[in-house]
């Protein structure tokens, strides 16, 4: 068998079994949880402490009205994750409870940043799993140090590891439209920042459709099942492009390719830690796919160091 047919043969029946899954893991979806559309804001014009304790003040109003529907709704679980949300040390730029939840929360003082980080998370991150990416983004901006920023993007509808989306770009691809978006705006907020983005599992895939074009320093992919293009070229970007995984992660076992279908597209094409893709690989220590932003590990130091444009420790040389 060629390792085309078998790439073929284990994605269709990877994509059969999400089909079945899929019935079963949809009873208590968190899009179900209903939340008033936000109100619409002017755009930020100003990084300046001022504009940006205004803009906060907003997203905090929006996420204390999708705890009251929460509330009315009888999800108490919900709307006690959105009470603590609403917290007047959170400081979210944008807010919308709808489907599933997009939010975008500032970890640091993004007046005074110099340097930031954009976090795109994978599948399953949603305001009932939010809590975890929070986490790493709070380890991250810990290990980046004052001058630093993280923004956490939850900016698009993210797949849910027991689906077939989860398997094609398509949600990348709306995802994609909204980080090139947000990042031109941040950019334009803070052109001498140095910024990365910072793009994990499924959140990889929609960085790499974001990226041609990008206005950033760095892309670091880490737990990555691809990005969709063939090696690092196809991305067409001027930003270094890392790539790092843990030799725990389950996701060395996936099978990397595309398959171009007559219903769908599968597969996010050539490993990004291999030769071929042309990434720099930075060492991910020894965790699995969750472990990478906990804090003291290798992978979140190089992380830090890659954002921070300093070149990631050596395998055996880690501080």
């Amino acid at each position: 068998m060629t390792p085309r047919s078998r790439l073929r043969r284990t994605l269709l029946a990877a994509l059969v079994a999400a089909s079945v899954a899929v019935p079963v893991s949809g009873m208590a979806r968190p899009a179900a949880v209903p939340a008033p559309a936000p109100a619409a804001l002017a755009p930020l014009r100003t990084a300046a402490p001022d504009a940006l304790a205004e803009r906060y003040a907003a997203g905090r109003s929006g996420v204390e009205a999708a705890e009251r529907a929460a509330e009315a709704h009888g999800d108490r679980k919900r709307a006690a994750a959105l009470r603590a949300m609403a917290d007047p040390a959170r400081h979210f730029l944008s807010f919308d409870g709808r489907d599933g939840g997009r939010t975008v929360e500032i970890f640091g003082d993004l007046s005074r940043a110099d340097r930031i980080a954009v976090l795109v998370p994978g599948s399953d991150t949603n305001l009932d799993t939010y809590e975890r990416f929070r986490a790493g983004a709070t380890a991250l901006r810990h290990e980046l140090g004052d001058r630093a920023a993280v923004v956490a993007w939850l900016g698009y509808r993210t797949p849910e590891t027991i689906s077939t989306d989860v398997l094609t770009p398509g949600r990348a691809e709306d995802g994609a439209t909204a980080l090139r978006a947000f990042v031109k705006q941040l950019r334009a907020l803070k052109p001498a920042a140095r910024t990365s983005l910072v793009c994990h599992s499924y959140g990889s895939v929609v960085c790499g459709r974001a990226a041609p074009g990008l206005d950033v320093g760095n892309i670091v992919l880490y737990g990555s099942p691809g990005t969709g293009a063939t090696d690092v070229a196809a991305l067409r970007t001027r930003a270094a492009v890392w790539a790092g995984r843990g030799a725990d992660d389950w996701i060395a076992d996936v099978p990397h390719g595309r398959l171009d279908l007559p219903f769908a597209t599968v597969g996010f094409g050539t490993d990004p830690v291999s030769p071929e893709f042309g990434a720099r690989v930075f060492d991910a220590g020894d965790g699995g796919h969750s472990d990478y932003l906990k804090p003291g590990s290798t992978a979140l130091k190089n992380i830090a160091r890659i954002a921070s444009g300093e070149l990631p420790y050596r395998e055996g040389r880690h501080a």
